[in-house]
């Protein structure tokens, strides 16, 4: 059986770093193939030099056993591959549609074939449940929605050799269970797909075979059905993973954060998305809002960080009406923000590492003296965080932040917040994209600053980290607050029911 892809000996460098060292990978007809590796492991590279986005140093590609060479993604798309990236690919003022068929237009005489193409959209999100608005601008959708334009980029090619680079990162159970589904159908249908995941549960139940790269080499292929989760993470670490995070039970002091009745607008629609919503943070636990993409979350972490302005309720901070309070205020306050869009929100990508460090404290005396920036300050700071918090990087504090793989830039902004030395951590969707060894170091991390006596309010969509991690648990649907649980009374399951508006009770928080 001639494999539909093989990489052979691979190397692609860039500065200071091997991102991939000789790596091989074999993609057989009708398979679904998992890619696993710790972030930074050069996985994402991998894959790019497949779909033209990086040229390859050294080594061949084949498709269908012929010698190829892929410049771009346009020849990668001719040869029928196509990729669904983890950091979305799209334009924000272009509408759905228009991301969709950009590059691959279909025109007669000149003219685009529009209402053809809204046609075939309008089926294929139906087909594959991606419910979207083809006609929706891209900066006005959840990135949940994001992620389905993605798909929908790569199915409207009619690709056969599929890239999944973190599908589900921003899914629910669900709608994991769904696209599932749909990969299974896809490789039923004669299309072969390849995986990323950093989920060894989602590999178990998909994959048919897996490759694990470690540091840029390739350690090897198993079958997975004839090795264990544990084999696979340590493969991927090389250590061994402990999956069951120490975890004693909380002891809640002071509220130190409190919403009342909080509502918030969209700033486009004027319409409200977050809804009359009202709990207490307090010292000493983990509260987690749970909720589906696009339901409130992002516009409610905006609005108790300042973001966005409040429209109607309250927001007091230690006892007092911050309401009103400026950005810098609540930072200056003790609120911390681990914001769910690293790459937009997160880190200013064209600033080095060291730069990115002390965004919210360049004006501390620590770094700066008359005016005058110390820079030796700044960067035995910021080389401080990357050991502490394990940031990898190919030139340390001078790195990039936009070089560094997303693994990376998340543990470089936790890093930065927690070492602020603040008393709230608001962590959204901390470990979305990130490998399990990377995981288990947060969610320590996370319940750590909770034993010492920090107030985390964690907004996640990833029930296995809900359940693992919270004291207690809000689930939000559609801007509103609709079910109150302690974790040691519900499952996932239940969640998932009240995360989809299939049930609702009155919340107390």
């Amino acid at each position: 059986m001639i494999p539909v892809i093989e990489m052979r000996n691979i190397t692609k460098t860039f500065p200071g770093i091997k991102a991939n060292d000789n790596v091989s990978l074999e993609l057989r007809p009708g398979e679904i193939h998992a890619l696993l590796g710790e972030n930074g492991a050069g996985k994402s590279t991998l894959m790019s030099v497949l779909f033209g986005l990086y040229p390859l140093d050294e080594g061949s590609i084949l498709v269908h056993g012929e010698e190829v060479e892929i410049k771009n993604p346009n020849d990668a798309n001719k040869l029928g591959i196509g990729m669904v990236h983890q950091h979305f690919k799209l334009l924000d003022n272009f509408s759905v549609l228009e991301n969709i068929i950009l590059g691959f237009e279909d025109t007669h005489r000149g003219f685009l074939k529009y209402d053809e193409a809204h046609q075939k959209v309008i089926a294929l999100s139906e087909k594959y449940k991606l419910k979207v608005d083809p006609d929706a601008l891209i900066r006005n959708i959840s990135v949940g929605q994001q992620q389905r334009v993605e798909i929908l980029k790569m199915l409207y090619r009619d690709a056969d050799i599929l890239i999944f680079d973190e599908p589900t990162a921003v899914l629910t159970p669900q709608e994991i269970d769904e696209l599932l589904n749909i990969m299974r159908n896809l490789t039923e249908e004669g299309k072969s797909i390849i995986l990323i995941t950093h989920k060894l549960k989602e590999i178990r139940m998909i994959a048919d075979r897996c490759t694990i790269l470690r540091k840029g080499k390739g350690i090897g292929t198993v079958t997975v059905k004839d090795v264990t989760n544990e084999k696979l993470a340590e493969m991927m670490v090389g250590r061994k993973v402990i999956f069951n995070v120490d975890k004693g039970p909380s002891k809640p002091k002071e509220i130190v954060l409190e919403a009342e009745g909080l509502t918030v607008f969209d700033s486009l629609t004027r319409q409200s998305v977050v809804k009359d919503v009202s709990f207490k943070l307090r010292e000493g636990e983990i509260l987690t809002i749970a909720g589906i993409e696009g339901n409130g979350q992002t516009e409610l972490v905006y609005g108790l960080t300042g973001l966005k302005p409040i429209a109607s309720g309250k927001l007091l901070l230690h006892g007092e009406d911050a309401t009103t309070w400026s950005i810098k205020k609540r930072n200056e306050e003790g609120i911390a923000h681990i914001p769910e869009d690293r790459q937009k929100y997160g880190l200013v990508l064209d600033f080095s590492l060291e730069n990115n460090m002390i965004l919210q404290q360049y004006n501390d005396s620590r770094f700066h003296h008359r005016g005058f920036f110390k820079f030796d300050a700044i960067r035995d700071y910021a080389e401080r965080i990357i050991e502490k918090y394990d940031v990898r990087s190919g030139k340390g504090p001078l790195t990039y932040a936009r070089s560094m793989s997303g693994g990376n830039q998340q543990k470089a902004i936790l890093g930065r917040e927690i070492e602020r030395q603040t008393n709230i951590v608001i962590a959204v969707q901390p470990t979305r994209g990130l490998d399990v060894g990377a995981i288990e170091f947060i969610h320590n991390t996370l319940i750590k600053l909770r034993d010492e006596g920090k107030a985390v309010l964690l907004i996640s969509l990833e029930l296995d980290e809900v359940m693992t991690l919270s004291d207690r648990i809000l689930v939000m649907y559609e801007g509103e607050l609709v079910g109150a649980f302690d974790p040691k009374k519900t499952d996932e399951y239940e969640l998932g029911l009240y995360m989809s508006g299939s049930k609702k009770t009155e919340v107390l928080s």
